[in-house]
C-alpha cells in the first residue's frame, strides 16, 4: 500500500469491554503486524489504558499511536457545556484541562513504552452548541502545550444538523477549518467515512465532503469506517459503531461499498494517512476480529491500486 495506514484497535479488541490482558495482546501485537500496518489508534479514557495503564506501557508493540480522547469526551458531554468549542468558559477550560492531561500522558507513553505518540486527535464539543470562535481560542492554547513530538488534528465528528438526531452533533467541517486558519496553530483534519455520512444522511454525499476537506489543504488522514441506515448485527441505523465493509460482512448492512470506498479516496486525494476503524462482529474472538482487519486492509490495498491508477 503507498500510503501508511493507522487501524484503530479498540473496536477489534473484546478485551476493551472485558478486560483481558492475554486477549489484547494479542491484538494489539496482531495489529501492528499486519502488512501495511503504521499506526495503531487507541483510546484515552481519563488516563492512559481504560483497564491497565502499568500493563500497557509495558506491553504495547514498537508501534507508532494515534490517541483519541474521544469516548472520554462522550462522557463529559453531560456537564452542560463542557468541550473545547464552548462558548461556556468554564467548560471550554475544563476539556483544555483534560487534554493537559492528554499531553502528560502522551509523555509517559513516549519515555516509558515501546511506543510513540504521532497523533492526538482533538473533538469540537459541546453537542449542539459548538462554535468556532471559541475552538479557534481553545486551538491556539493548546497549540502551545508540549505534545512530545505528536501532531494534533481534529477528527470530524457528525455535525449539529437541526431537526437530526444526532450521534455527536459537534462543529461543522466548515466551522472547524475556519477555526484552524484564524488560530494560527498546526492542527490537522481527521475524516471518517462513516461519521461524515451520519452526519449527511446520503453516503452519495460523503465524497463531496472529504473533497471539501482535502481541497482546504488540512485533510491529514482519511479513515474508513462504515454506517448504515437500518436495524442491523452491529447496531440501529445512523449510529457510530465502525460497521465493515459491505464486501467483507454482507449481512452487516454496511453503506460502505468498494465503490464509496474509491470515490471517497480519490476525493481525498494526496492524503498522507489512511486509516481502518471497523468493529469486530459481536462474539467474535481475537482471531476472527484479527482476520477481519486483514480482510479489510487487503480490500483498502486493493482499491487504492485502482485509485492511484484512475
Amino acid at each position: 500500500m503507498s500510503r501508511p495506514v493507522v487501524v484503530s484497535a479498540y473496536p477489534l479488541s473484546p478485551a476493551f469491554a472485558d478486560w483481558d490482558p492475554a486477549v489484547e495482546d494479542e491484538v494489539l501485537t496482531g495489529l501492528a503486524d499486519l502488512p501495511g500496518v503504521a499506526a495503531l489508534e487507541v483510546p484515552w479514557i481519563d488516563g492512559i489504558h481504560p483497564h491497565d495503564s502499568a500493563w500497557f506501557l509495558g506491553n504495547v508493540p514498537d508501534v507508532a499511536l494515534a490517541v483519541t480522547p474521544l469516548p472520554f469526551v462522550m462522557r463529559r458531554l453531560a456537564t452542560p457545556g463542557y468541550g473545547i468549542a464552548s462558548r461556556d468558559d468554564d467548560g471550554r477550560r475544563a476539556a483544555i484541562a483534560d487534554l493537559r492531561r492528554v499531553a502528560a500522558d502522551v509523555a509517559e507513553i513516549t519515555e516509558h513504552s515501546a511506543a510513540h505518540v504521532d497523533v492526538v486527535e482533538l473533538h469540537t464539543a459541546p453537542r449542539g452548541e459548538a462554535d468556532a470562535d471559541a475552538l479557534a481560542r481553545s486551538l491556539a492554547e493548546l497549540g502551545e502545550l508540549d505534545w512530545s513530538g505528536a501532531r494534533l488534528v481534529i477528527e470530524h465528528c457528525d455535525a449539529h444538523v437541526p431537526g437530526q438526531t444526532p450521534e455527536k452533533g459537534f462543529l461543522s467541517l466548515d466551522g472547524e477549518i475556519s477555526a484552524v486558519r484564524s488560530s494560527g496553530a498546526d492542527v490537522g483534519i481527521w475524516m471518517n467515512w462513516g461519521r461524515s455520512a451520519i452526519e449527511l444522511r446520503d453516503p452519495d454525499a460523503v465524497a463531496g465532503q472529504i473533497a471539501v476537506a482535502a481541497e482546504s489543504g488540512l485533510l491529514d488522514a482519511l479513515v474508513l469506517s462504515g454506517a448504515s441506515d437500518c436495524e442491523g448485527p452491529y447496531s440501529g441505523p445512523w449510529i457510530d459503531a465502525h460497521h465493515p465493509f459491505a464486501s467483507i460482512d454482507p449481512a452487516a448492512e454496511s453503506l460502505l461499498t468498494d465503490e464509496r470506498v474509491c470515490a471517497t479516496v480519490r476525493a481525498a486525494g494526496s492524503v498522507p494517512w489512511l486509516g481502518l476503524k471497523v468493529s469486530r462482529r459481536p462474539g467474535a474472538s481475537a482471531a476472527e476480529a484479527l482476520r477481519a482487519a486483514r480482510d479489510h486492509l487487503e480490500a483498502l490495498r486493493a482499491v487504492n491500486r485502482v485509485s492511484s491508477v484512475e
